[in-house]
């Protein structure tokens, strides 16, 4: 599978039953006769995002994909954080926007840049609400003040280097089905 040394940290069966709480949580939370934006920040968030907003069934979910990162790949193979947000790609139609009830899905959550970026731009845009629910949340990385998950699945503390459901090494292992430390 690799060459890299790596440890299981959370299962399939764990995800799937945290994202399900997850979506209780989330149906709980925003209101029902309203739809819910739910954006995907592409690639990384894709297949959480698939199982999270297939398990909110009690109201409509509108869809849309953002592509922003402020990660490079580094010598050694690892990605950094270049410290700066690049938006790549949105499919949102800015109407879509005023007035919406949004929840950006993400991974993980590092330093927080992305989000801070992304949460600012949804509200700029005219967005009622802006939350933000999260696979994996790293707070120990965290280098801006005001960005927390409203809806987190798994903390991690520290500052392991995660791949799989979704999480990539420079495009590598995101299909395997838990998450991953590399050693």
């Amino acid at each position: 599978m690799t060459d890299k040394k790596i440890t299981q940290i959370y299962t399939q069966e764990q995800i799937k039953n945290r994202v399900n709480e997850m979506a209780d949580e989330i149906e709980k939370t925003f209101a029902a006769d309203r739809p819910l934006l739910a954006i995907c920040v592409i690639k990384g968030a894709v297949l959480f995002y698939a199982d999270l907003v297939k398990a909110i069934r009690n109201r409509d979910v509108r869809f849309g994909f953002v592509a922003a990162s402020s990660y490079y790949n580094a010598e050694g193979g690892l990605m950094r954080s270049t410290g700066t947000v690049n938006m790549k790609y949105s499919s949102v139609d800015e109407s879509e926007i005023v007035g919406a009830e949004v929840l950006i899905i993400e991974d993980i959550i590092d330093t927080g840049r992305t989000l801070k970026a992304l949460k600012a731009y949804f509200y700029e845009k005219g967005a009622k609400t802006v939350k933000i629910a999260t696979l994996l949340n790293k707070p120990d990385c965290r280098v801006v003040d005001d960005i927390d998950p409203d809806f987190n699945a798994f903390t991690l503390v520290g500052n392991p280097y995660i791949i799989g459901y979704g999480l990539d090494n420079a495009q590598q292992y995101r299909n395997l089905d838990g998450v991953y430390k590399i050693n």
